[in-house]
């Protein structure tokens, strides 16, 4: 749902309104990307460099914990450039092929993660504490493989997850899960090859396989890519928008 010229253009607005249609928000911990708190439980979205895409994801598929709903709200509107676009699950899972599905639903998602000093995000961020004990606890609690180590990356964390879900109302299948977001090759080759230069394929601060462990083929990655291309809706944002989605 898109709420447009309701005269919304403050951010303390924009939480009485997000609380008032889910009193319930959650914080962002387990973190995959640079966000700033602006107070209460909104935040900026992924801070990344302007000339820069973020491959569509469904919030938090890369856990087995997400939020039901997510709110977008425009405060600045970019002079070019600067769209969401967005796209339905649904229809994502309708195109990808029966034999990849199969083998992702088999499987699951294998997700590494390597948190190494000065690369990416820190442990601190992505927890959102800087006590080893919450974080093994949060791992513990959420059956995330975890371990702390004397060289290299400071702590690897693996855990894996669901490829898809059914929808909890109307009972259709959904694809929900980030593995092409997660997988080296969702960067740019420069920045890929310099990662694996400096940190070693077994290092690289985020990558996914199959739930078994095998790498995920290129293939497959660029088939799935390209489903989520076909379901692009793309629109420009007007100061004060509000997009309210269904996160699954």
């Amino acid at each position: 749902i898109l709420l447009r010229n309701f005269g919304i253009y403050s951010v303390s607005e924009f939480n009485k309104i997000a609380q008032t249609i889910c009193p319930n928000l959650i914080d962002y911990v387990y973190r995959s990307t640079p966000r700033t708190k602006l107070g209460g439980k909104i935040y900026t979205a992924t801070e990344y460099p302007a000339d820069r895409n973020i491959p569509f994801h469904n919030e938090n598929a890369y856990s087995k914990s997400w939020p039901e709903k997510i709110f977008f709200f425009s405060v600045i509107v970019a002079s070019e450039g600067g769209e969401t676009p967005i796209a339905d699950s649904r229809n994502v899972y309708k195109r990808i092929n029966n034999s990849i599905k199969e083998k992702f639903e088999q499987n699951g998602i294998l997700y590494v993660r390597n948190y190494t000093s000065g690369v990416d995000l820190s442990w601190q961020d992505v927890f959102q504490t800087d006590q080893k004990d919450i974080v093994n606890k949060y791992c513990q609690d959420n059956d995330i493989n975890y371990k702390w180590n004397n060289t290299g990356p400071e702590l690897t964390t693996n855990q894996i997850c669901q490829a898809s879900i059914t929808h909890p109302i109307s009972g259709e299948p959904v694809w929900f899960n980030q593995a092409h977001l997660f997988h080296i090759s969702a960067l740019e080759e420069n920045d890929r090859l310099a990662l694996i230069r400096e940190l070693g394929e077994e290092n690289l601060p985020r990558n996914t396989f199959y739930g078994d462990g095998k790498p995920i083929e290129a293939e497959v990655l660029s088939h799935i890519r390209e489903a989520y291309n076909q379901e692009k809706i793309k629109f420009k944002w007007h100061k004060g928008d509000i997009m309210i989605l269904d996160n699954i």
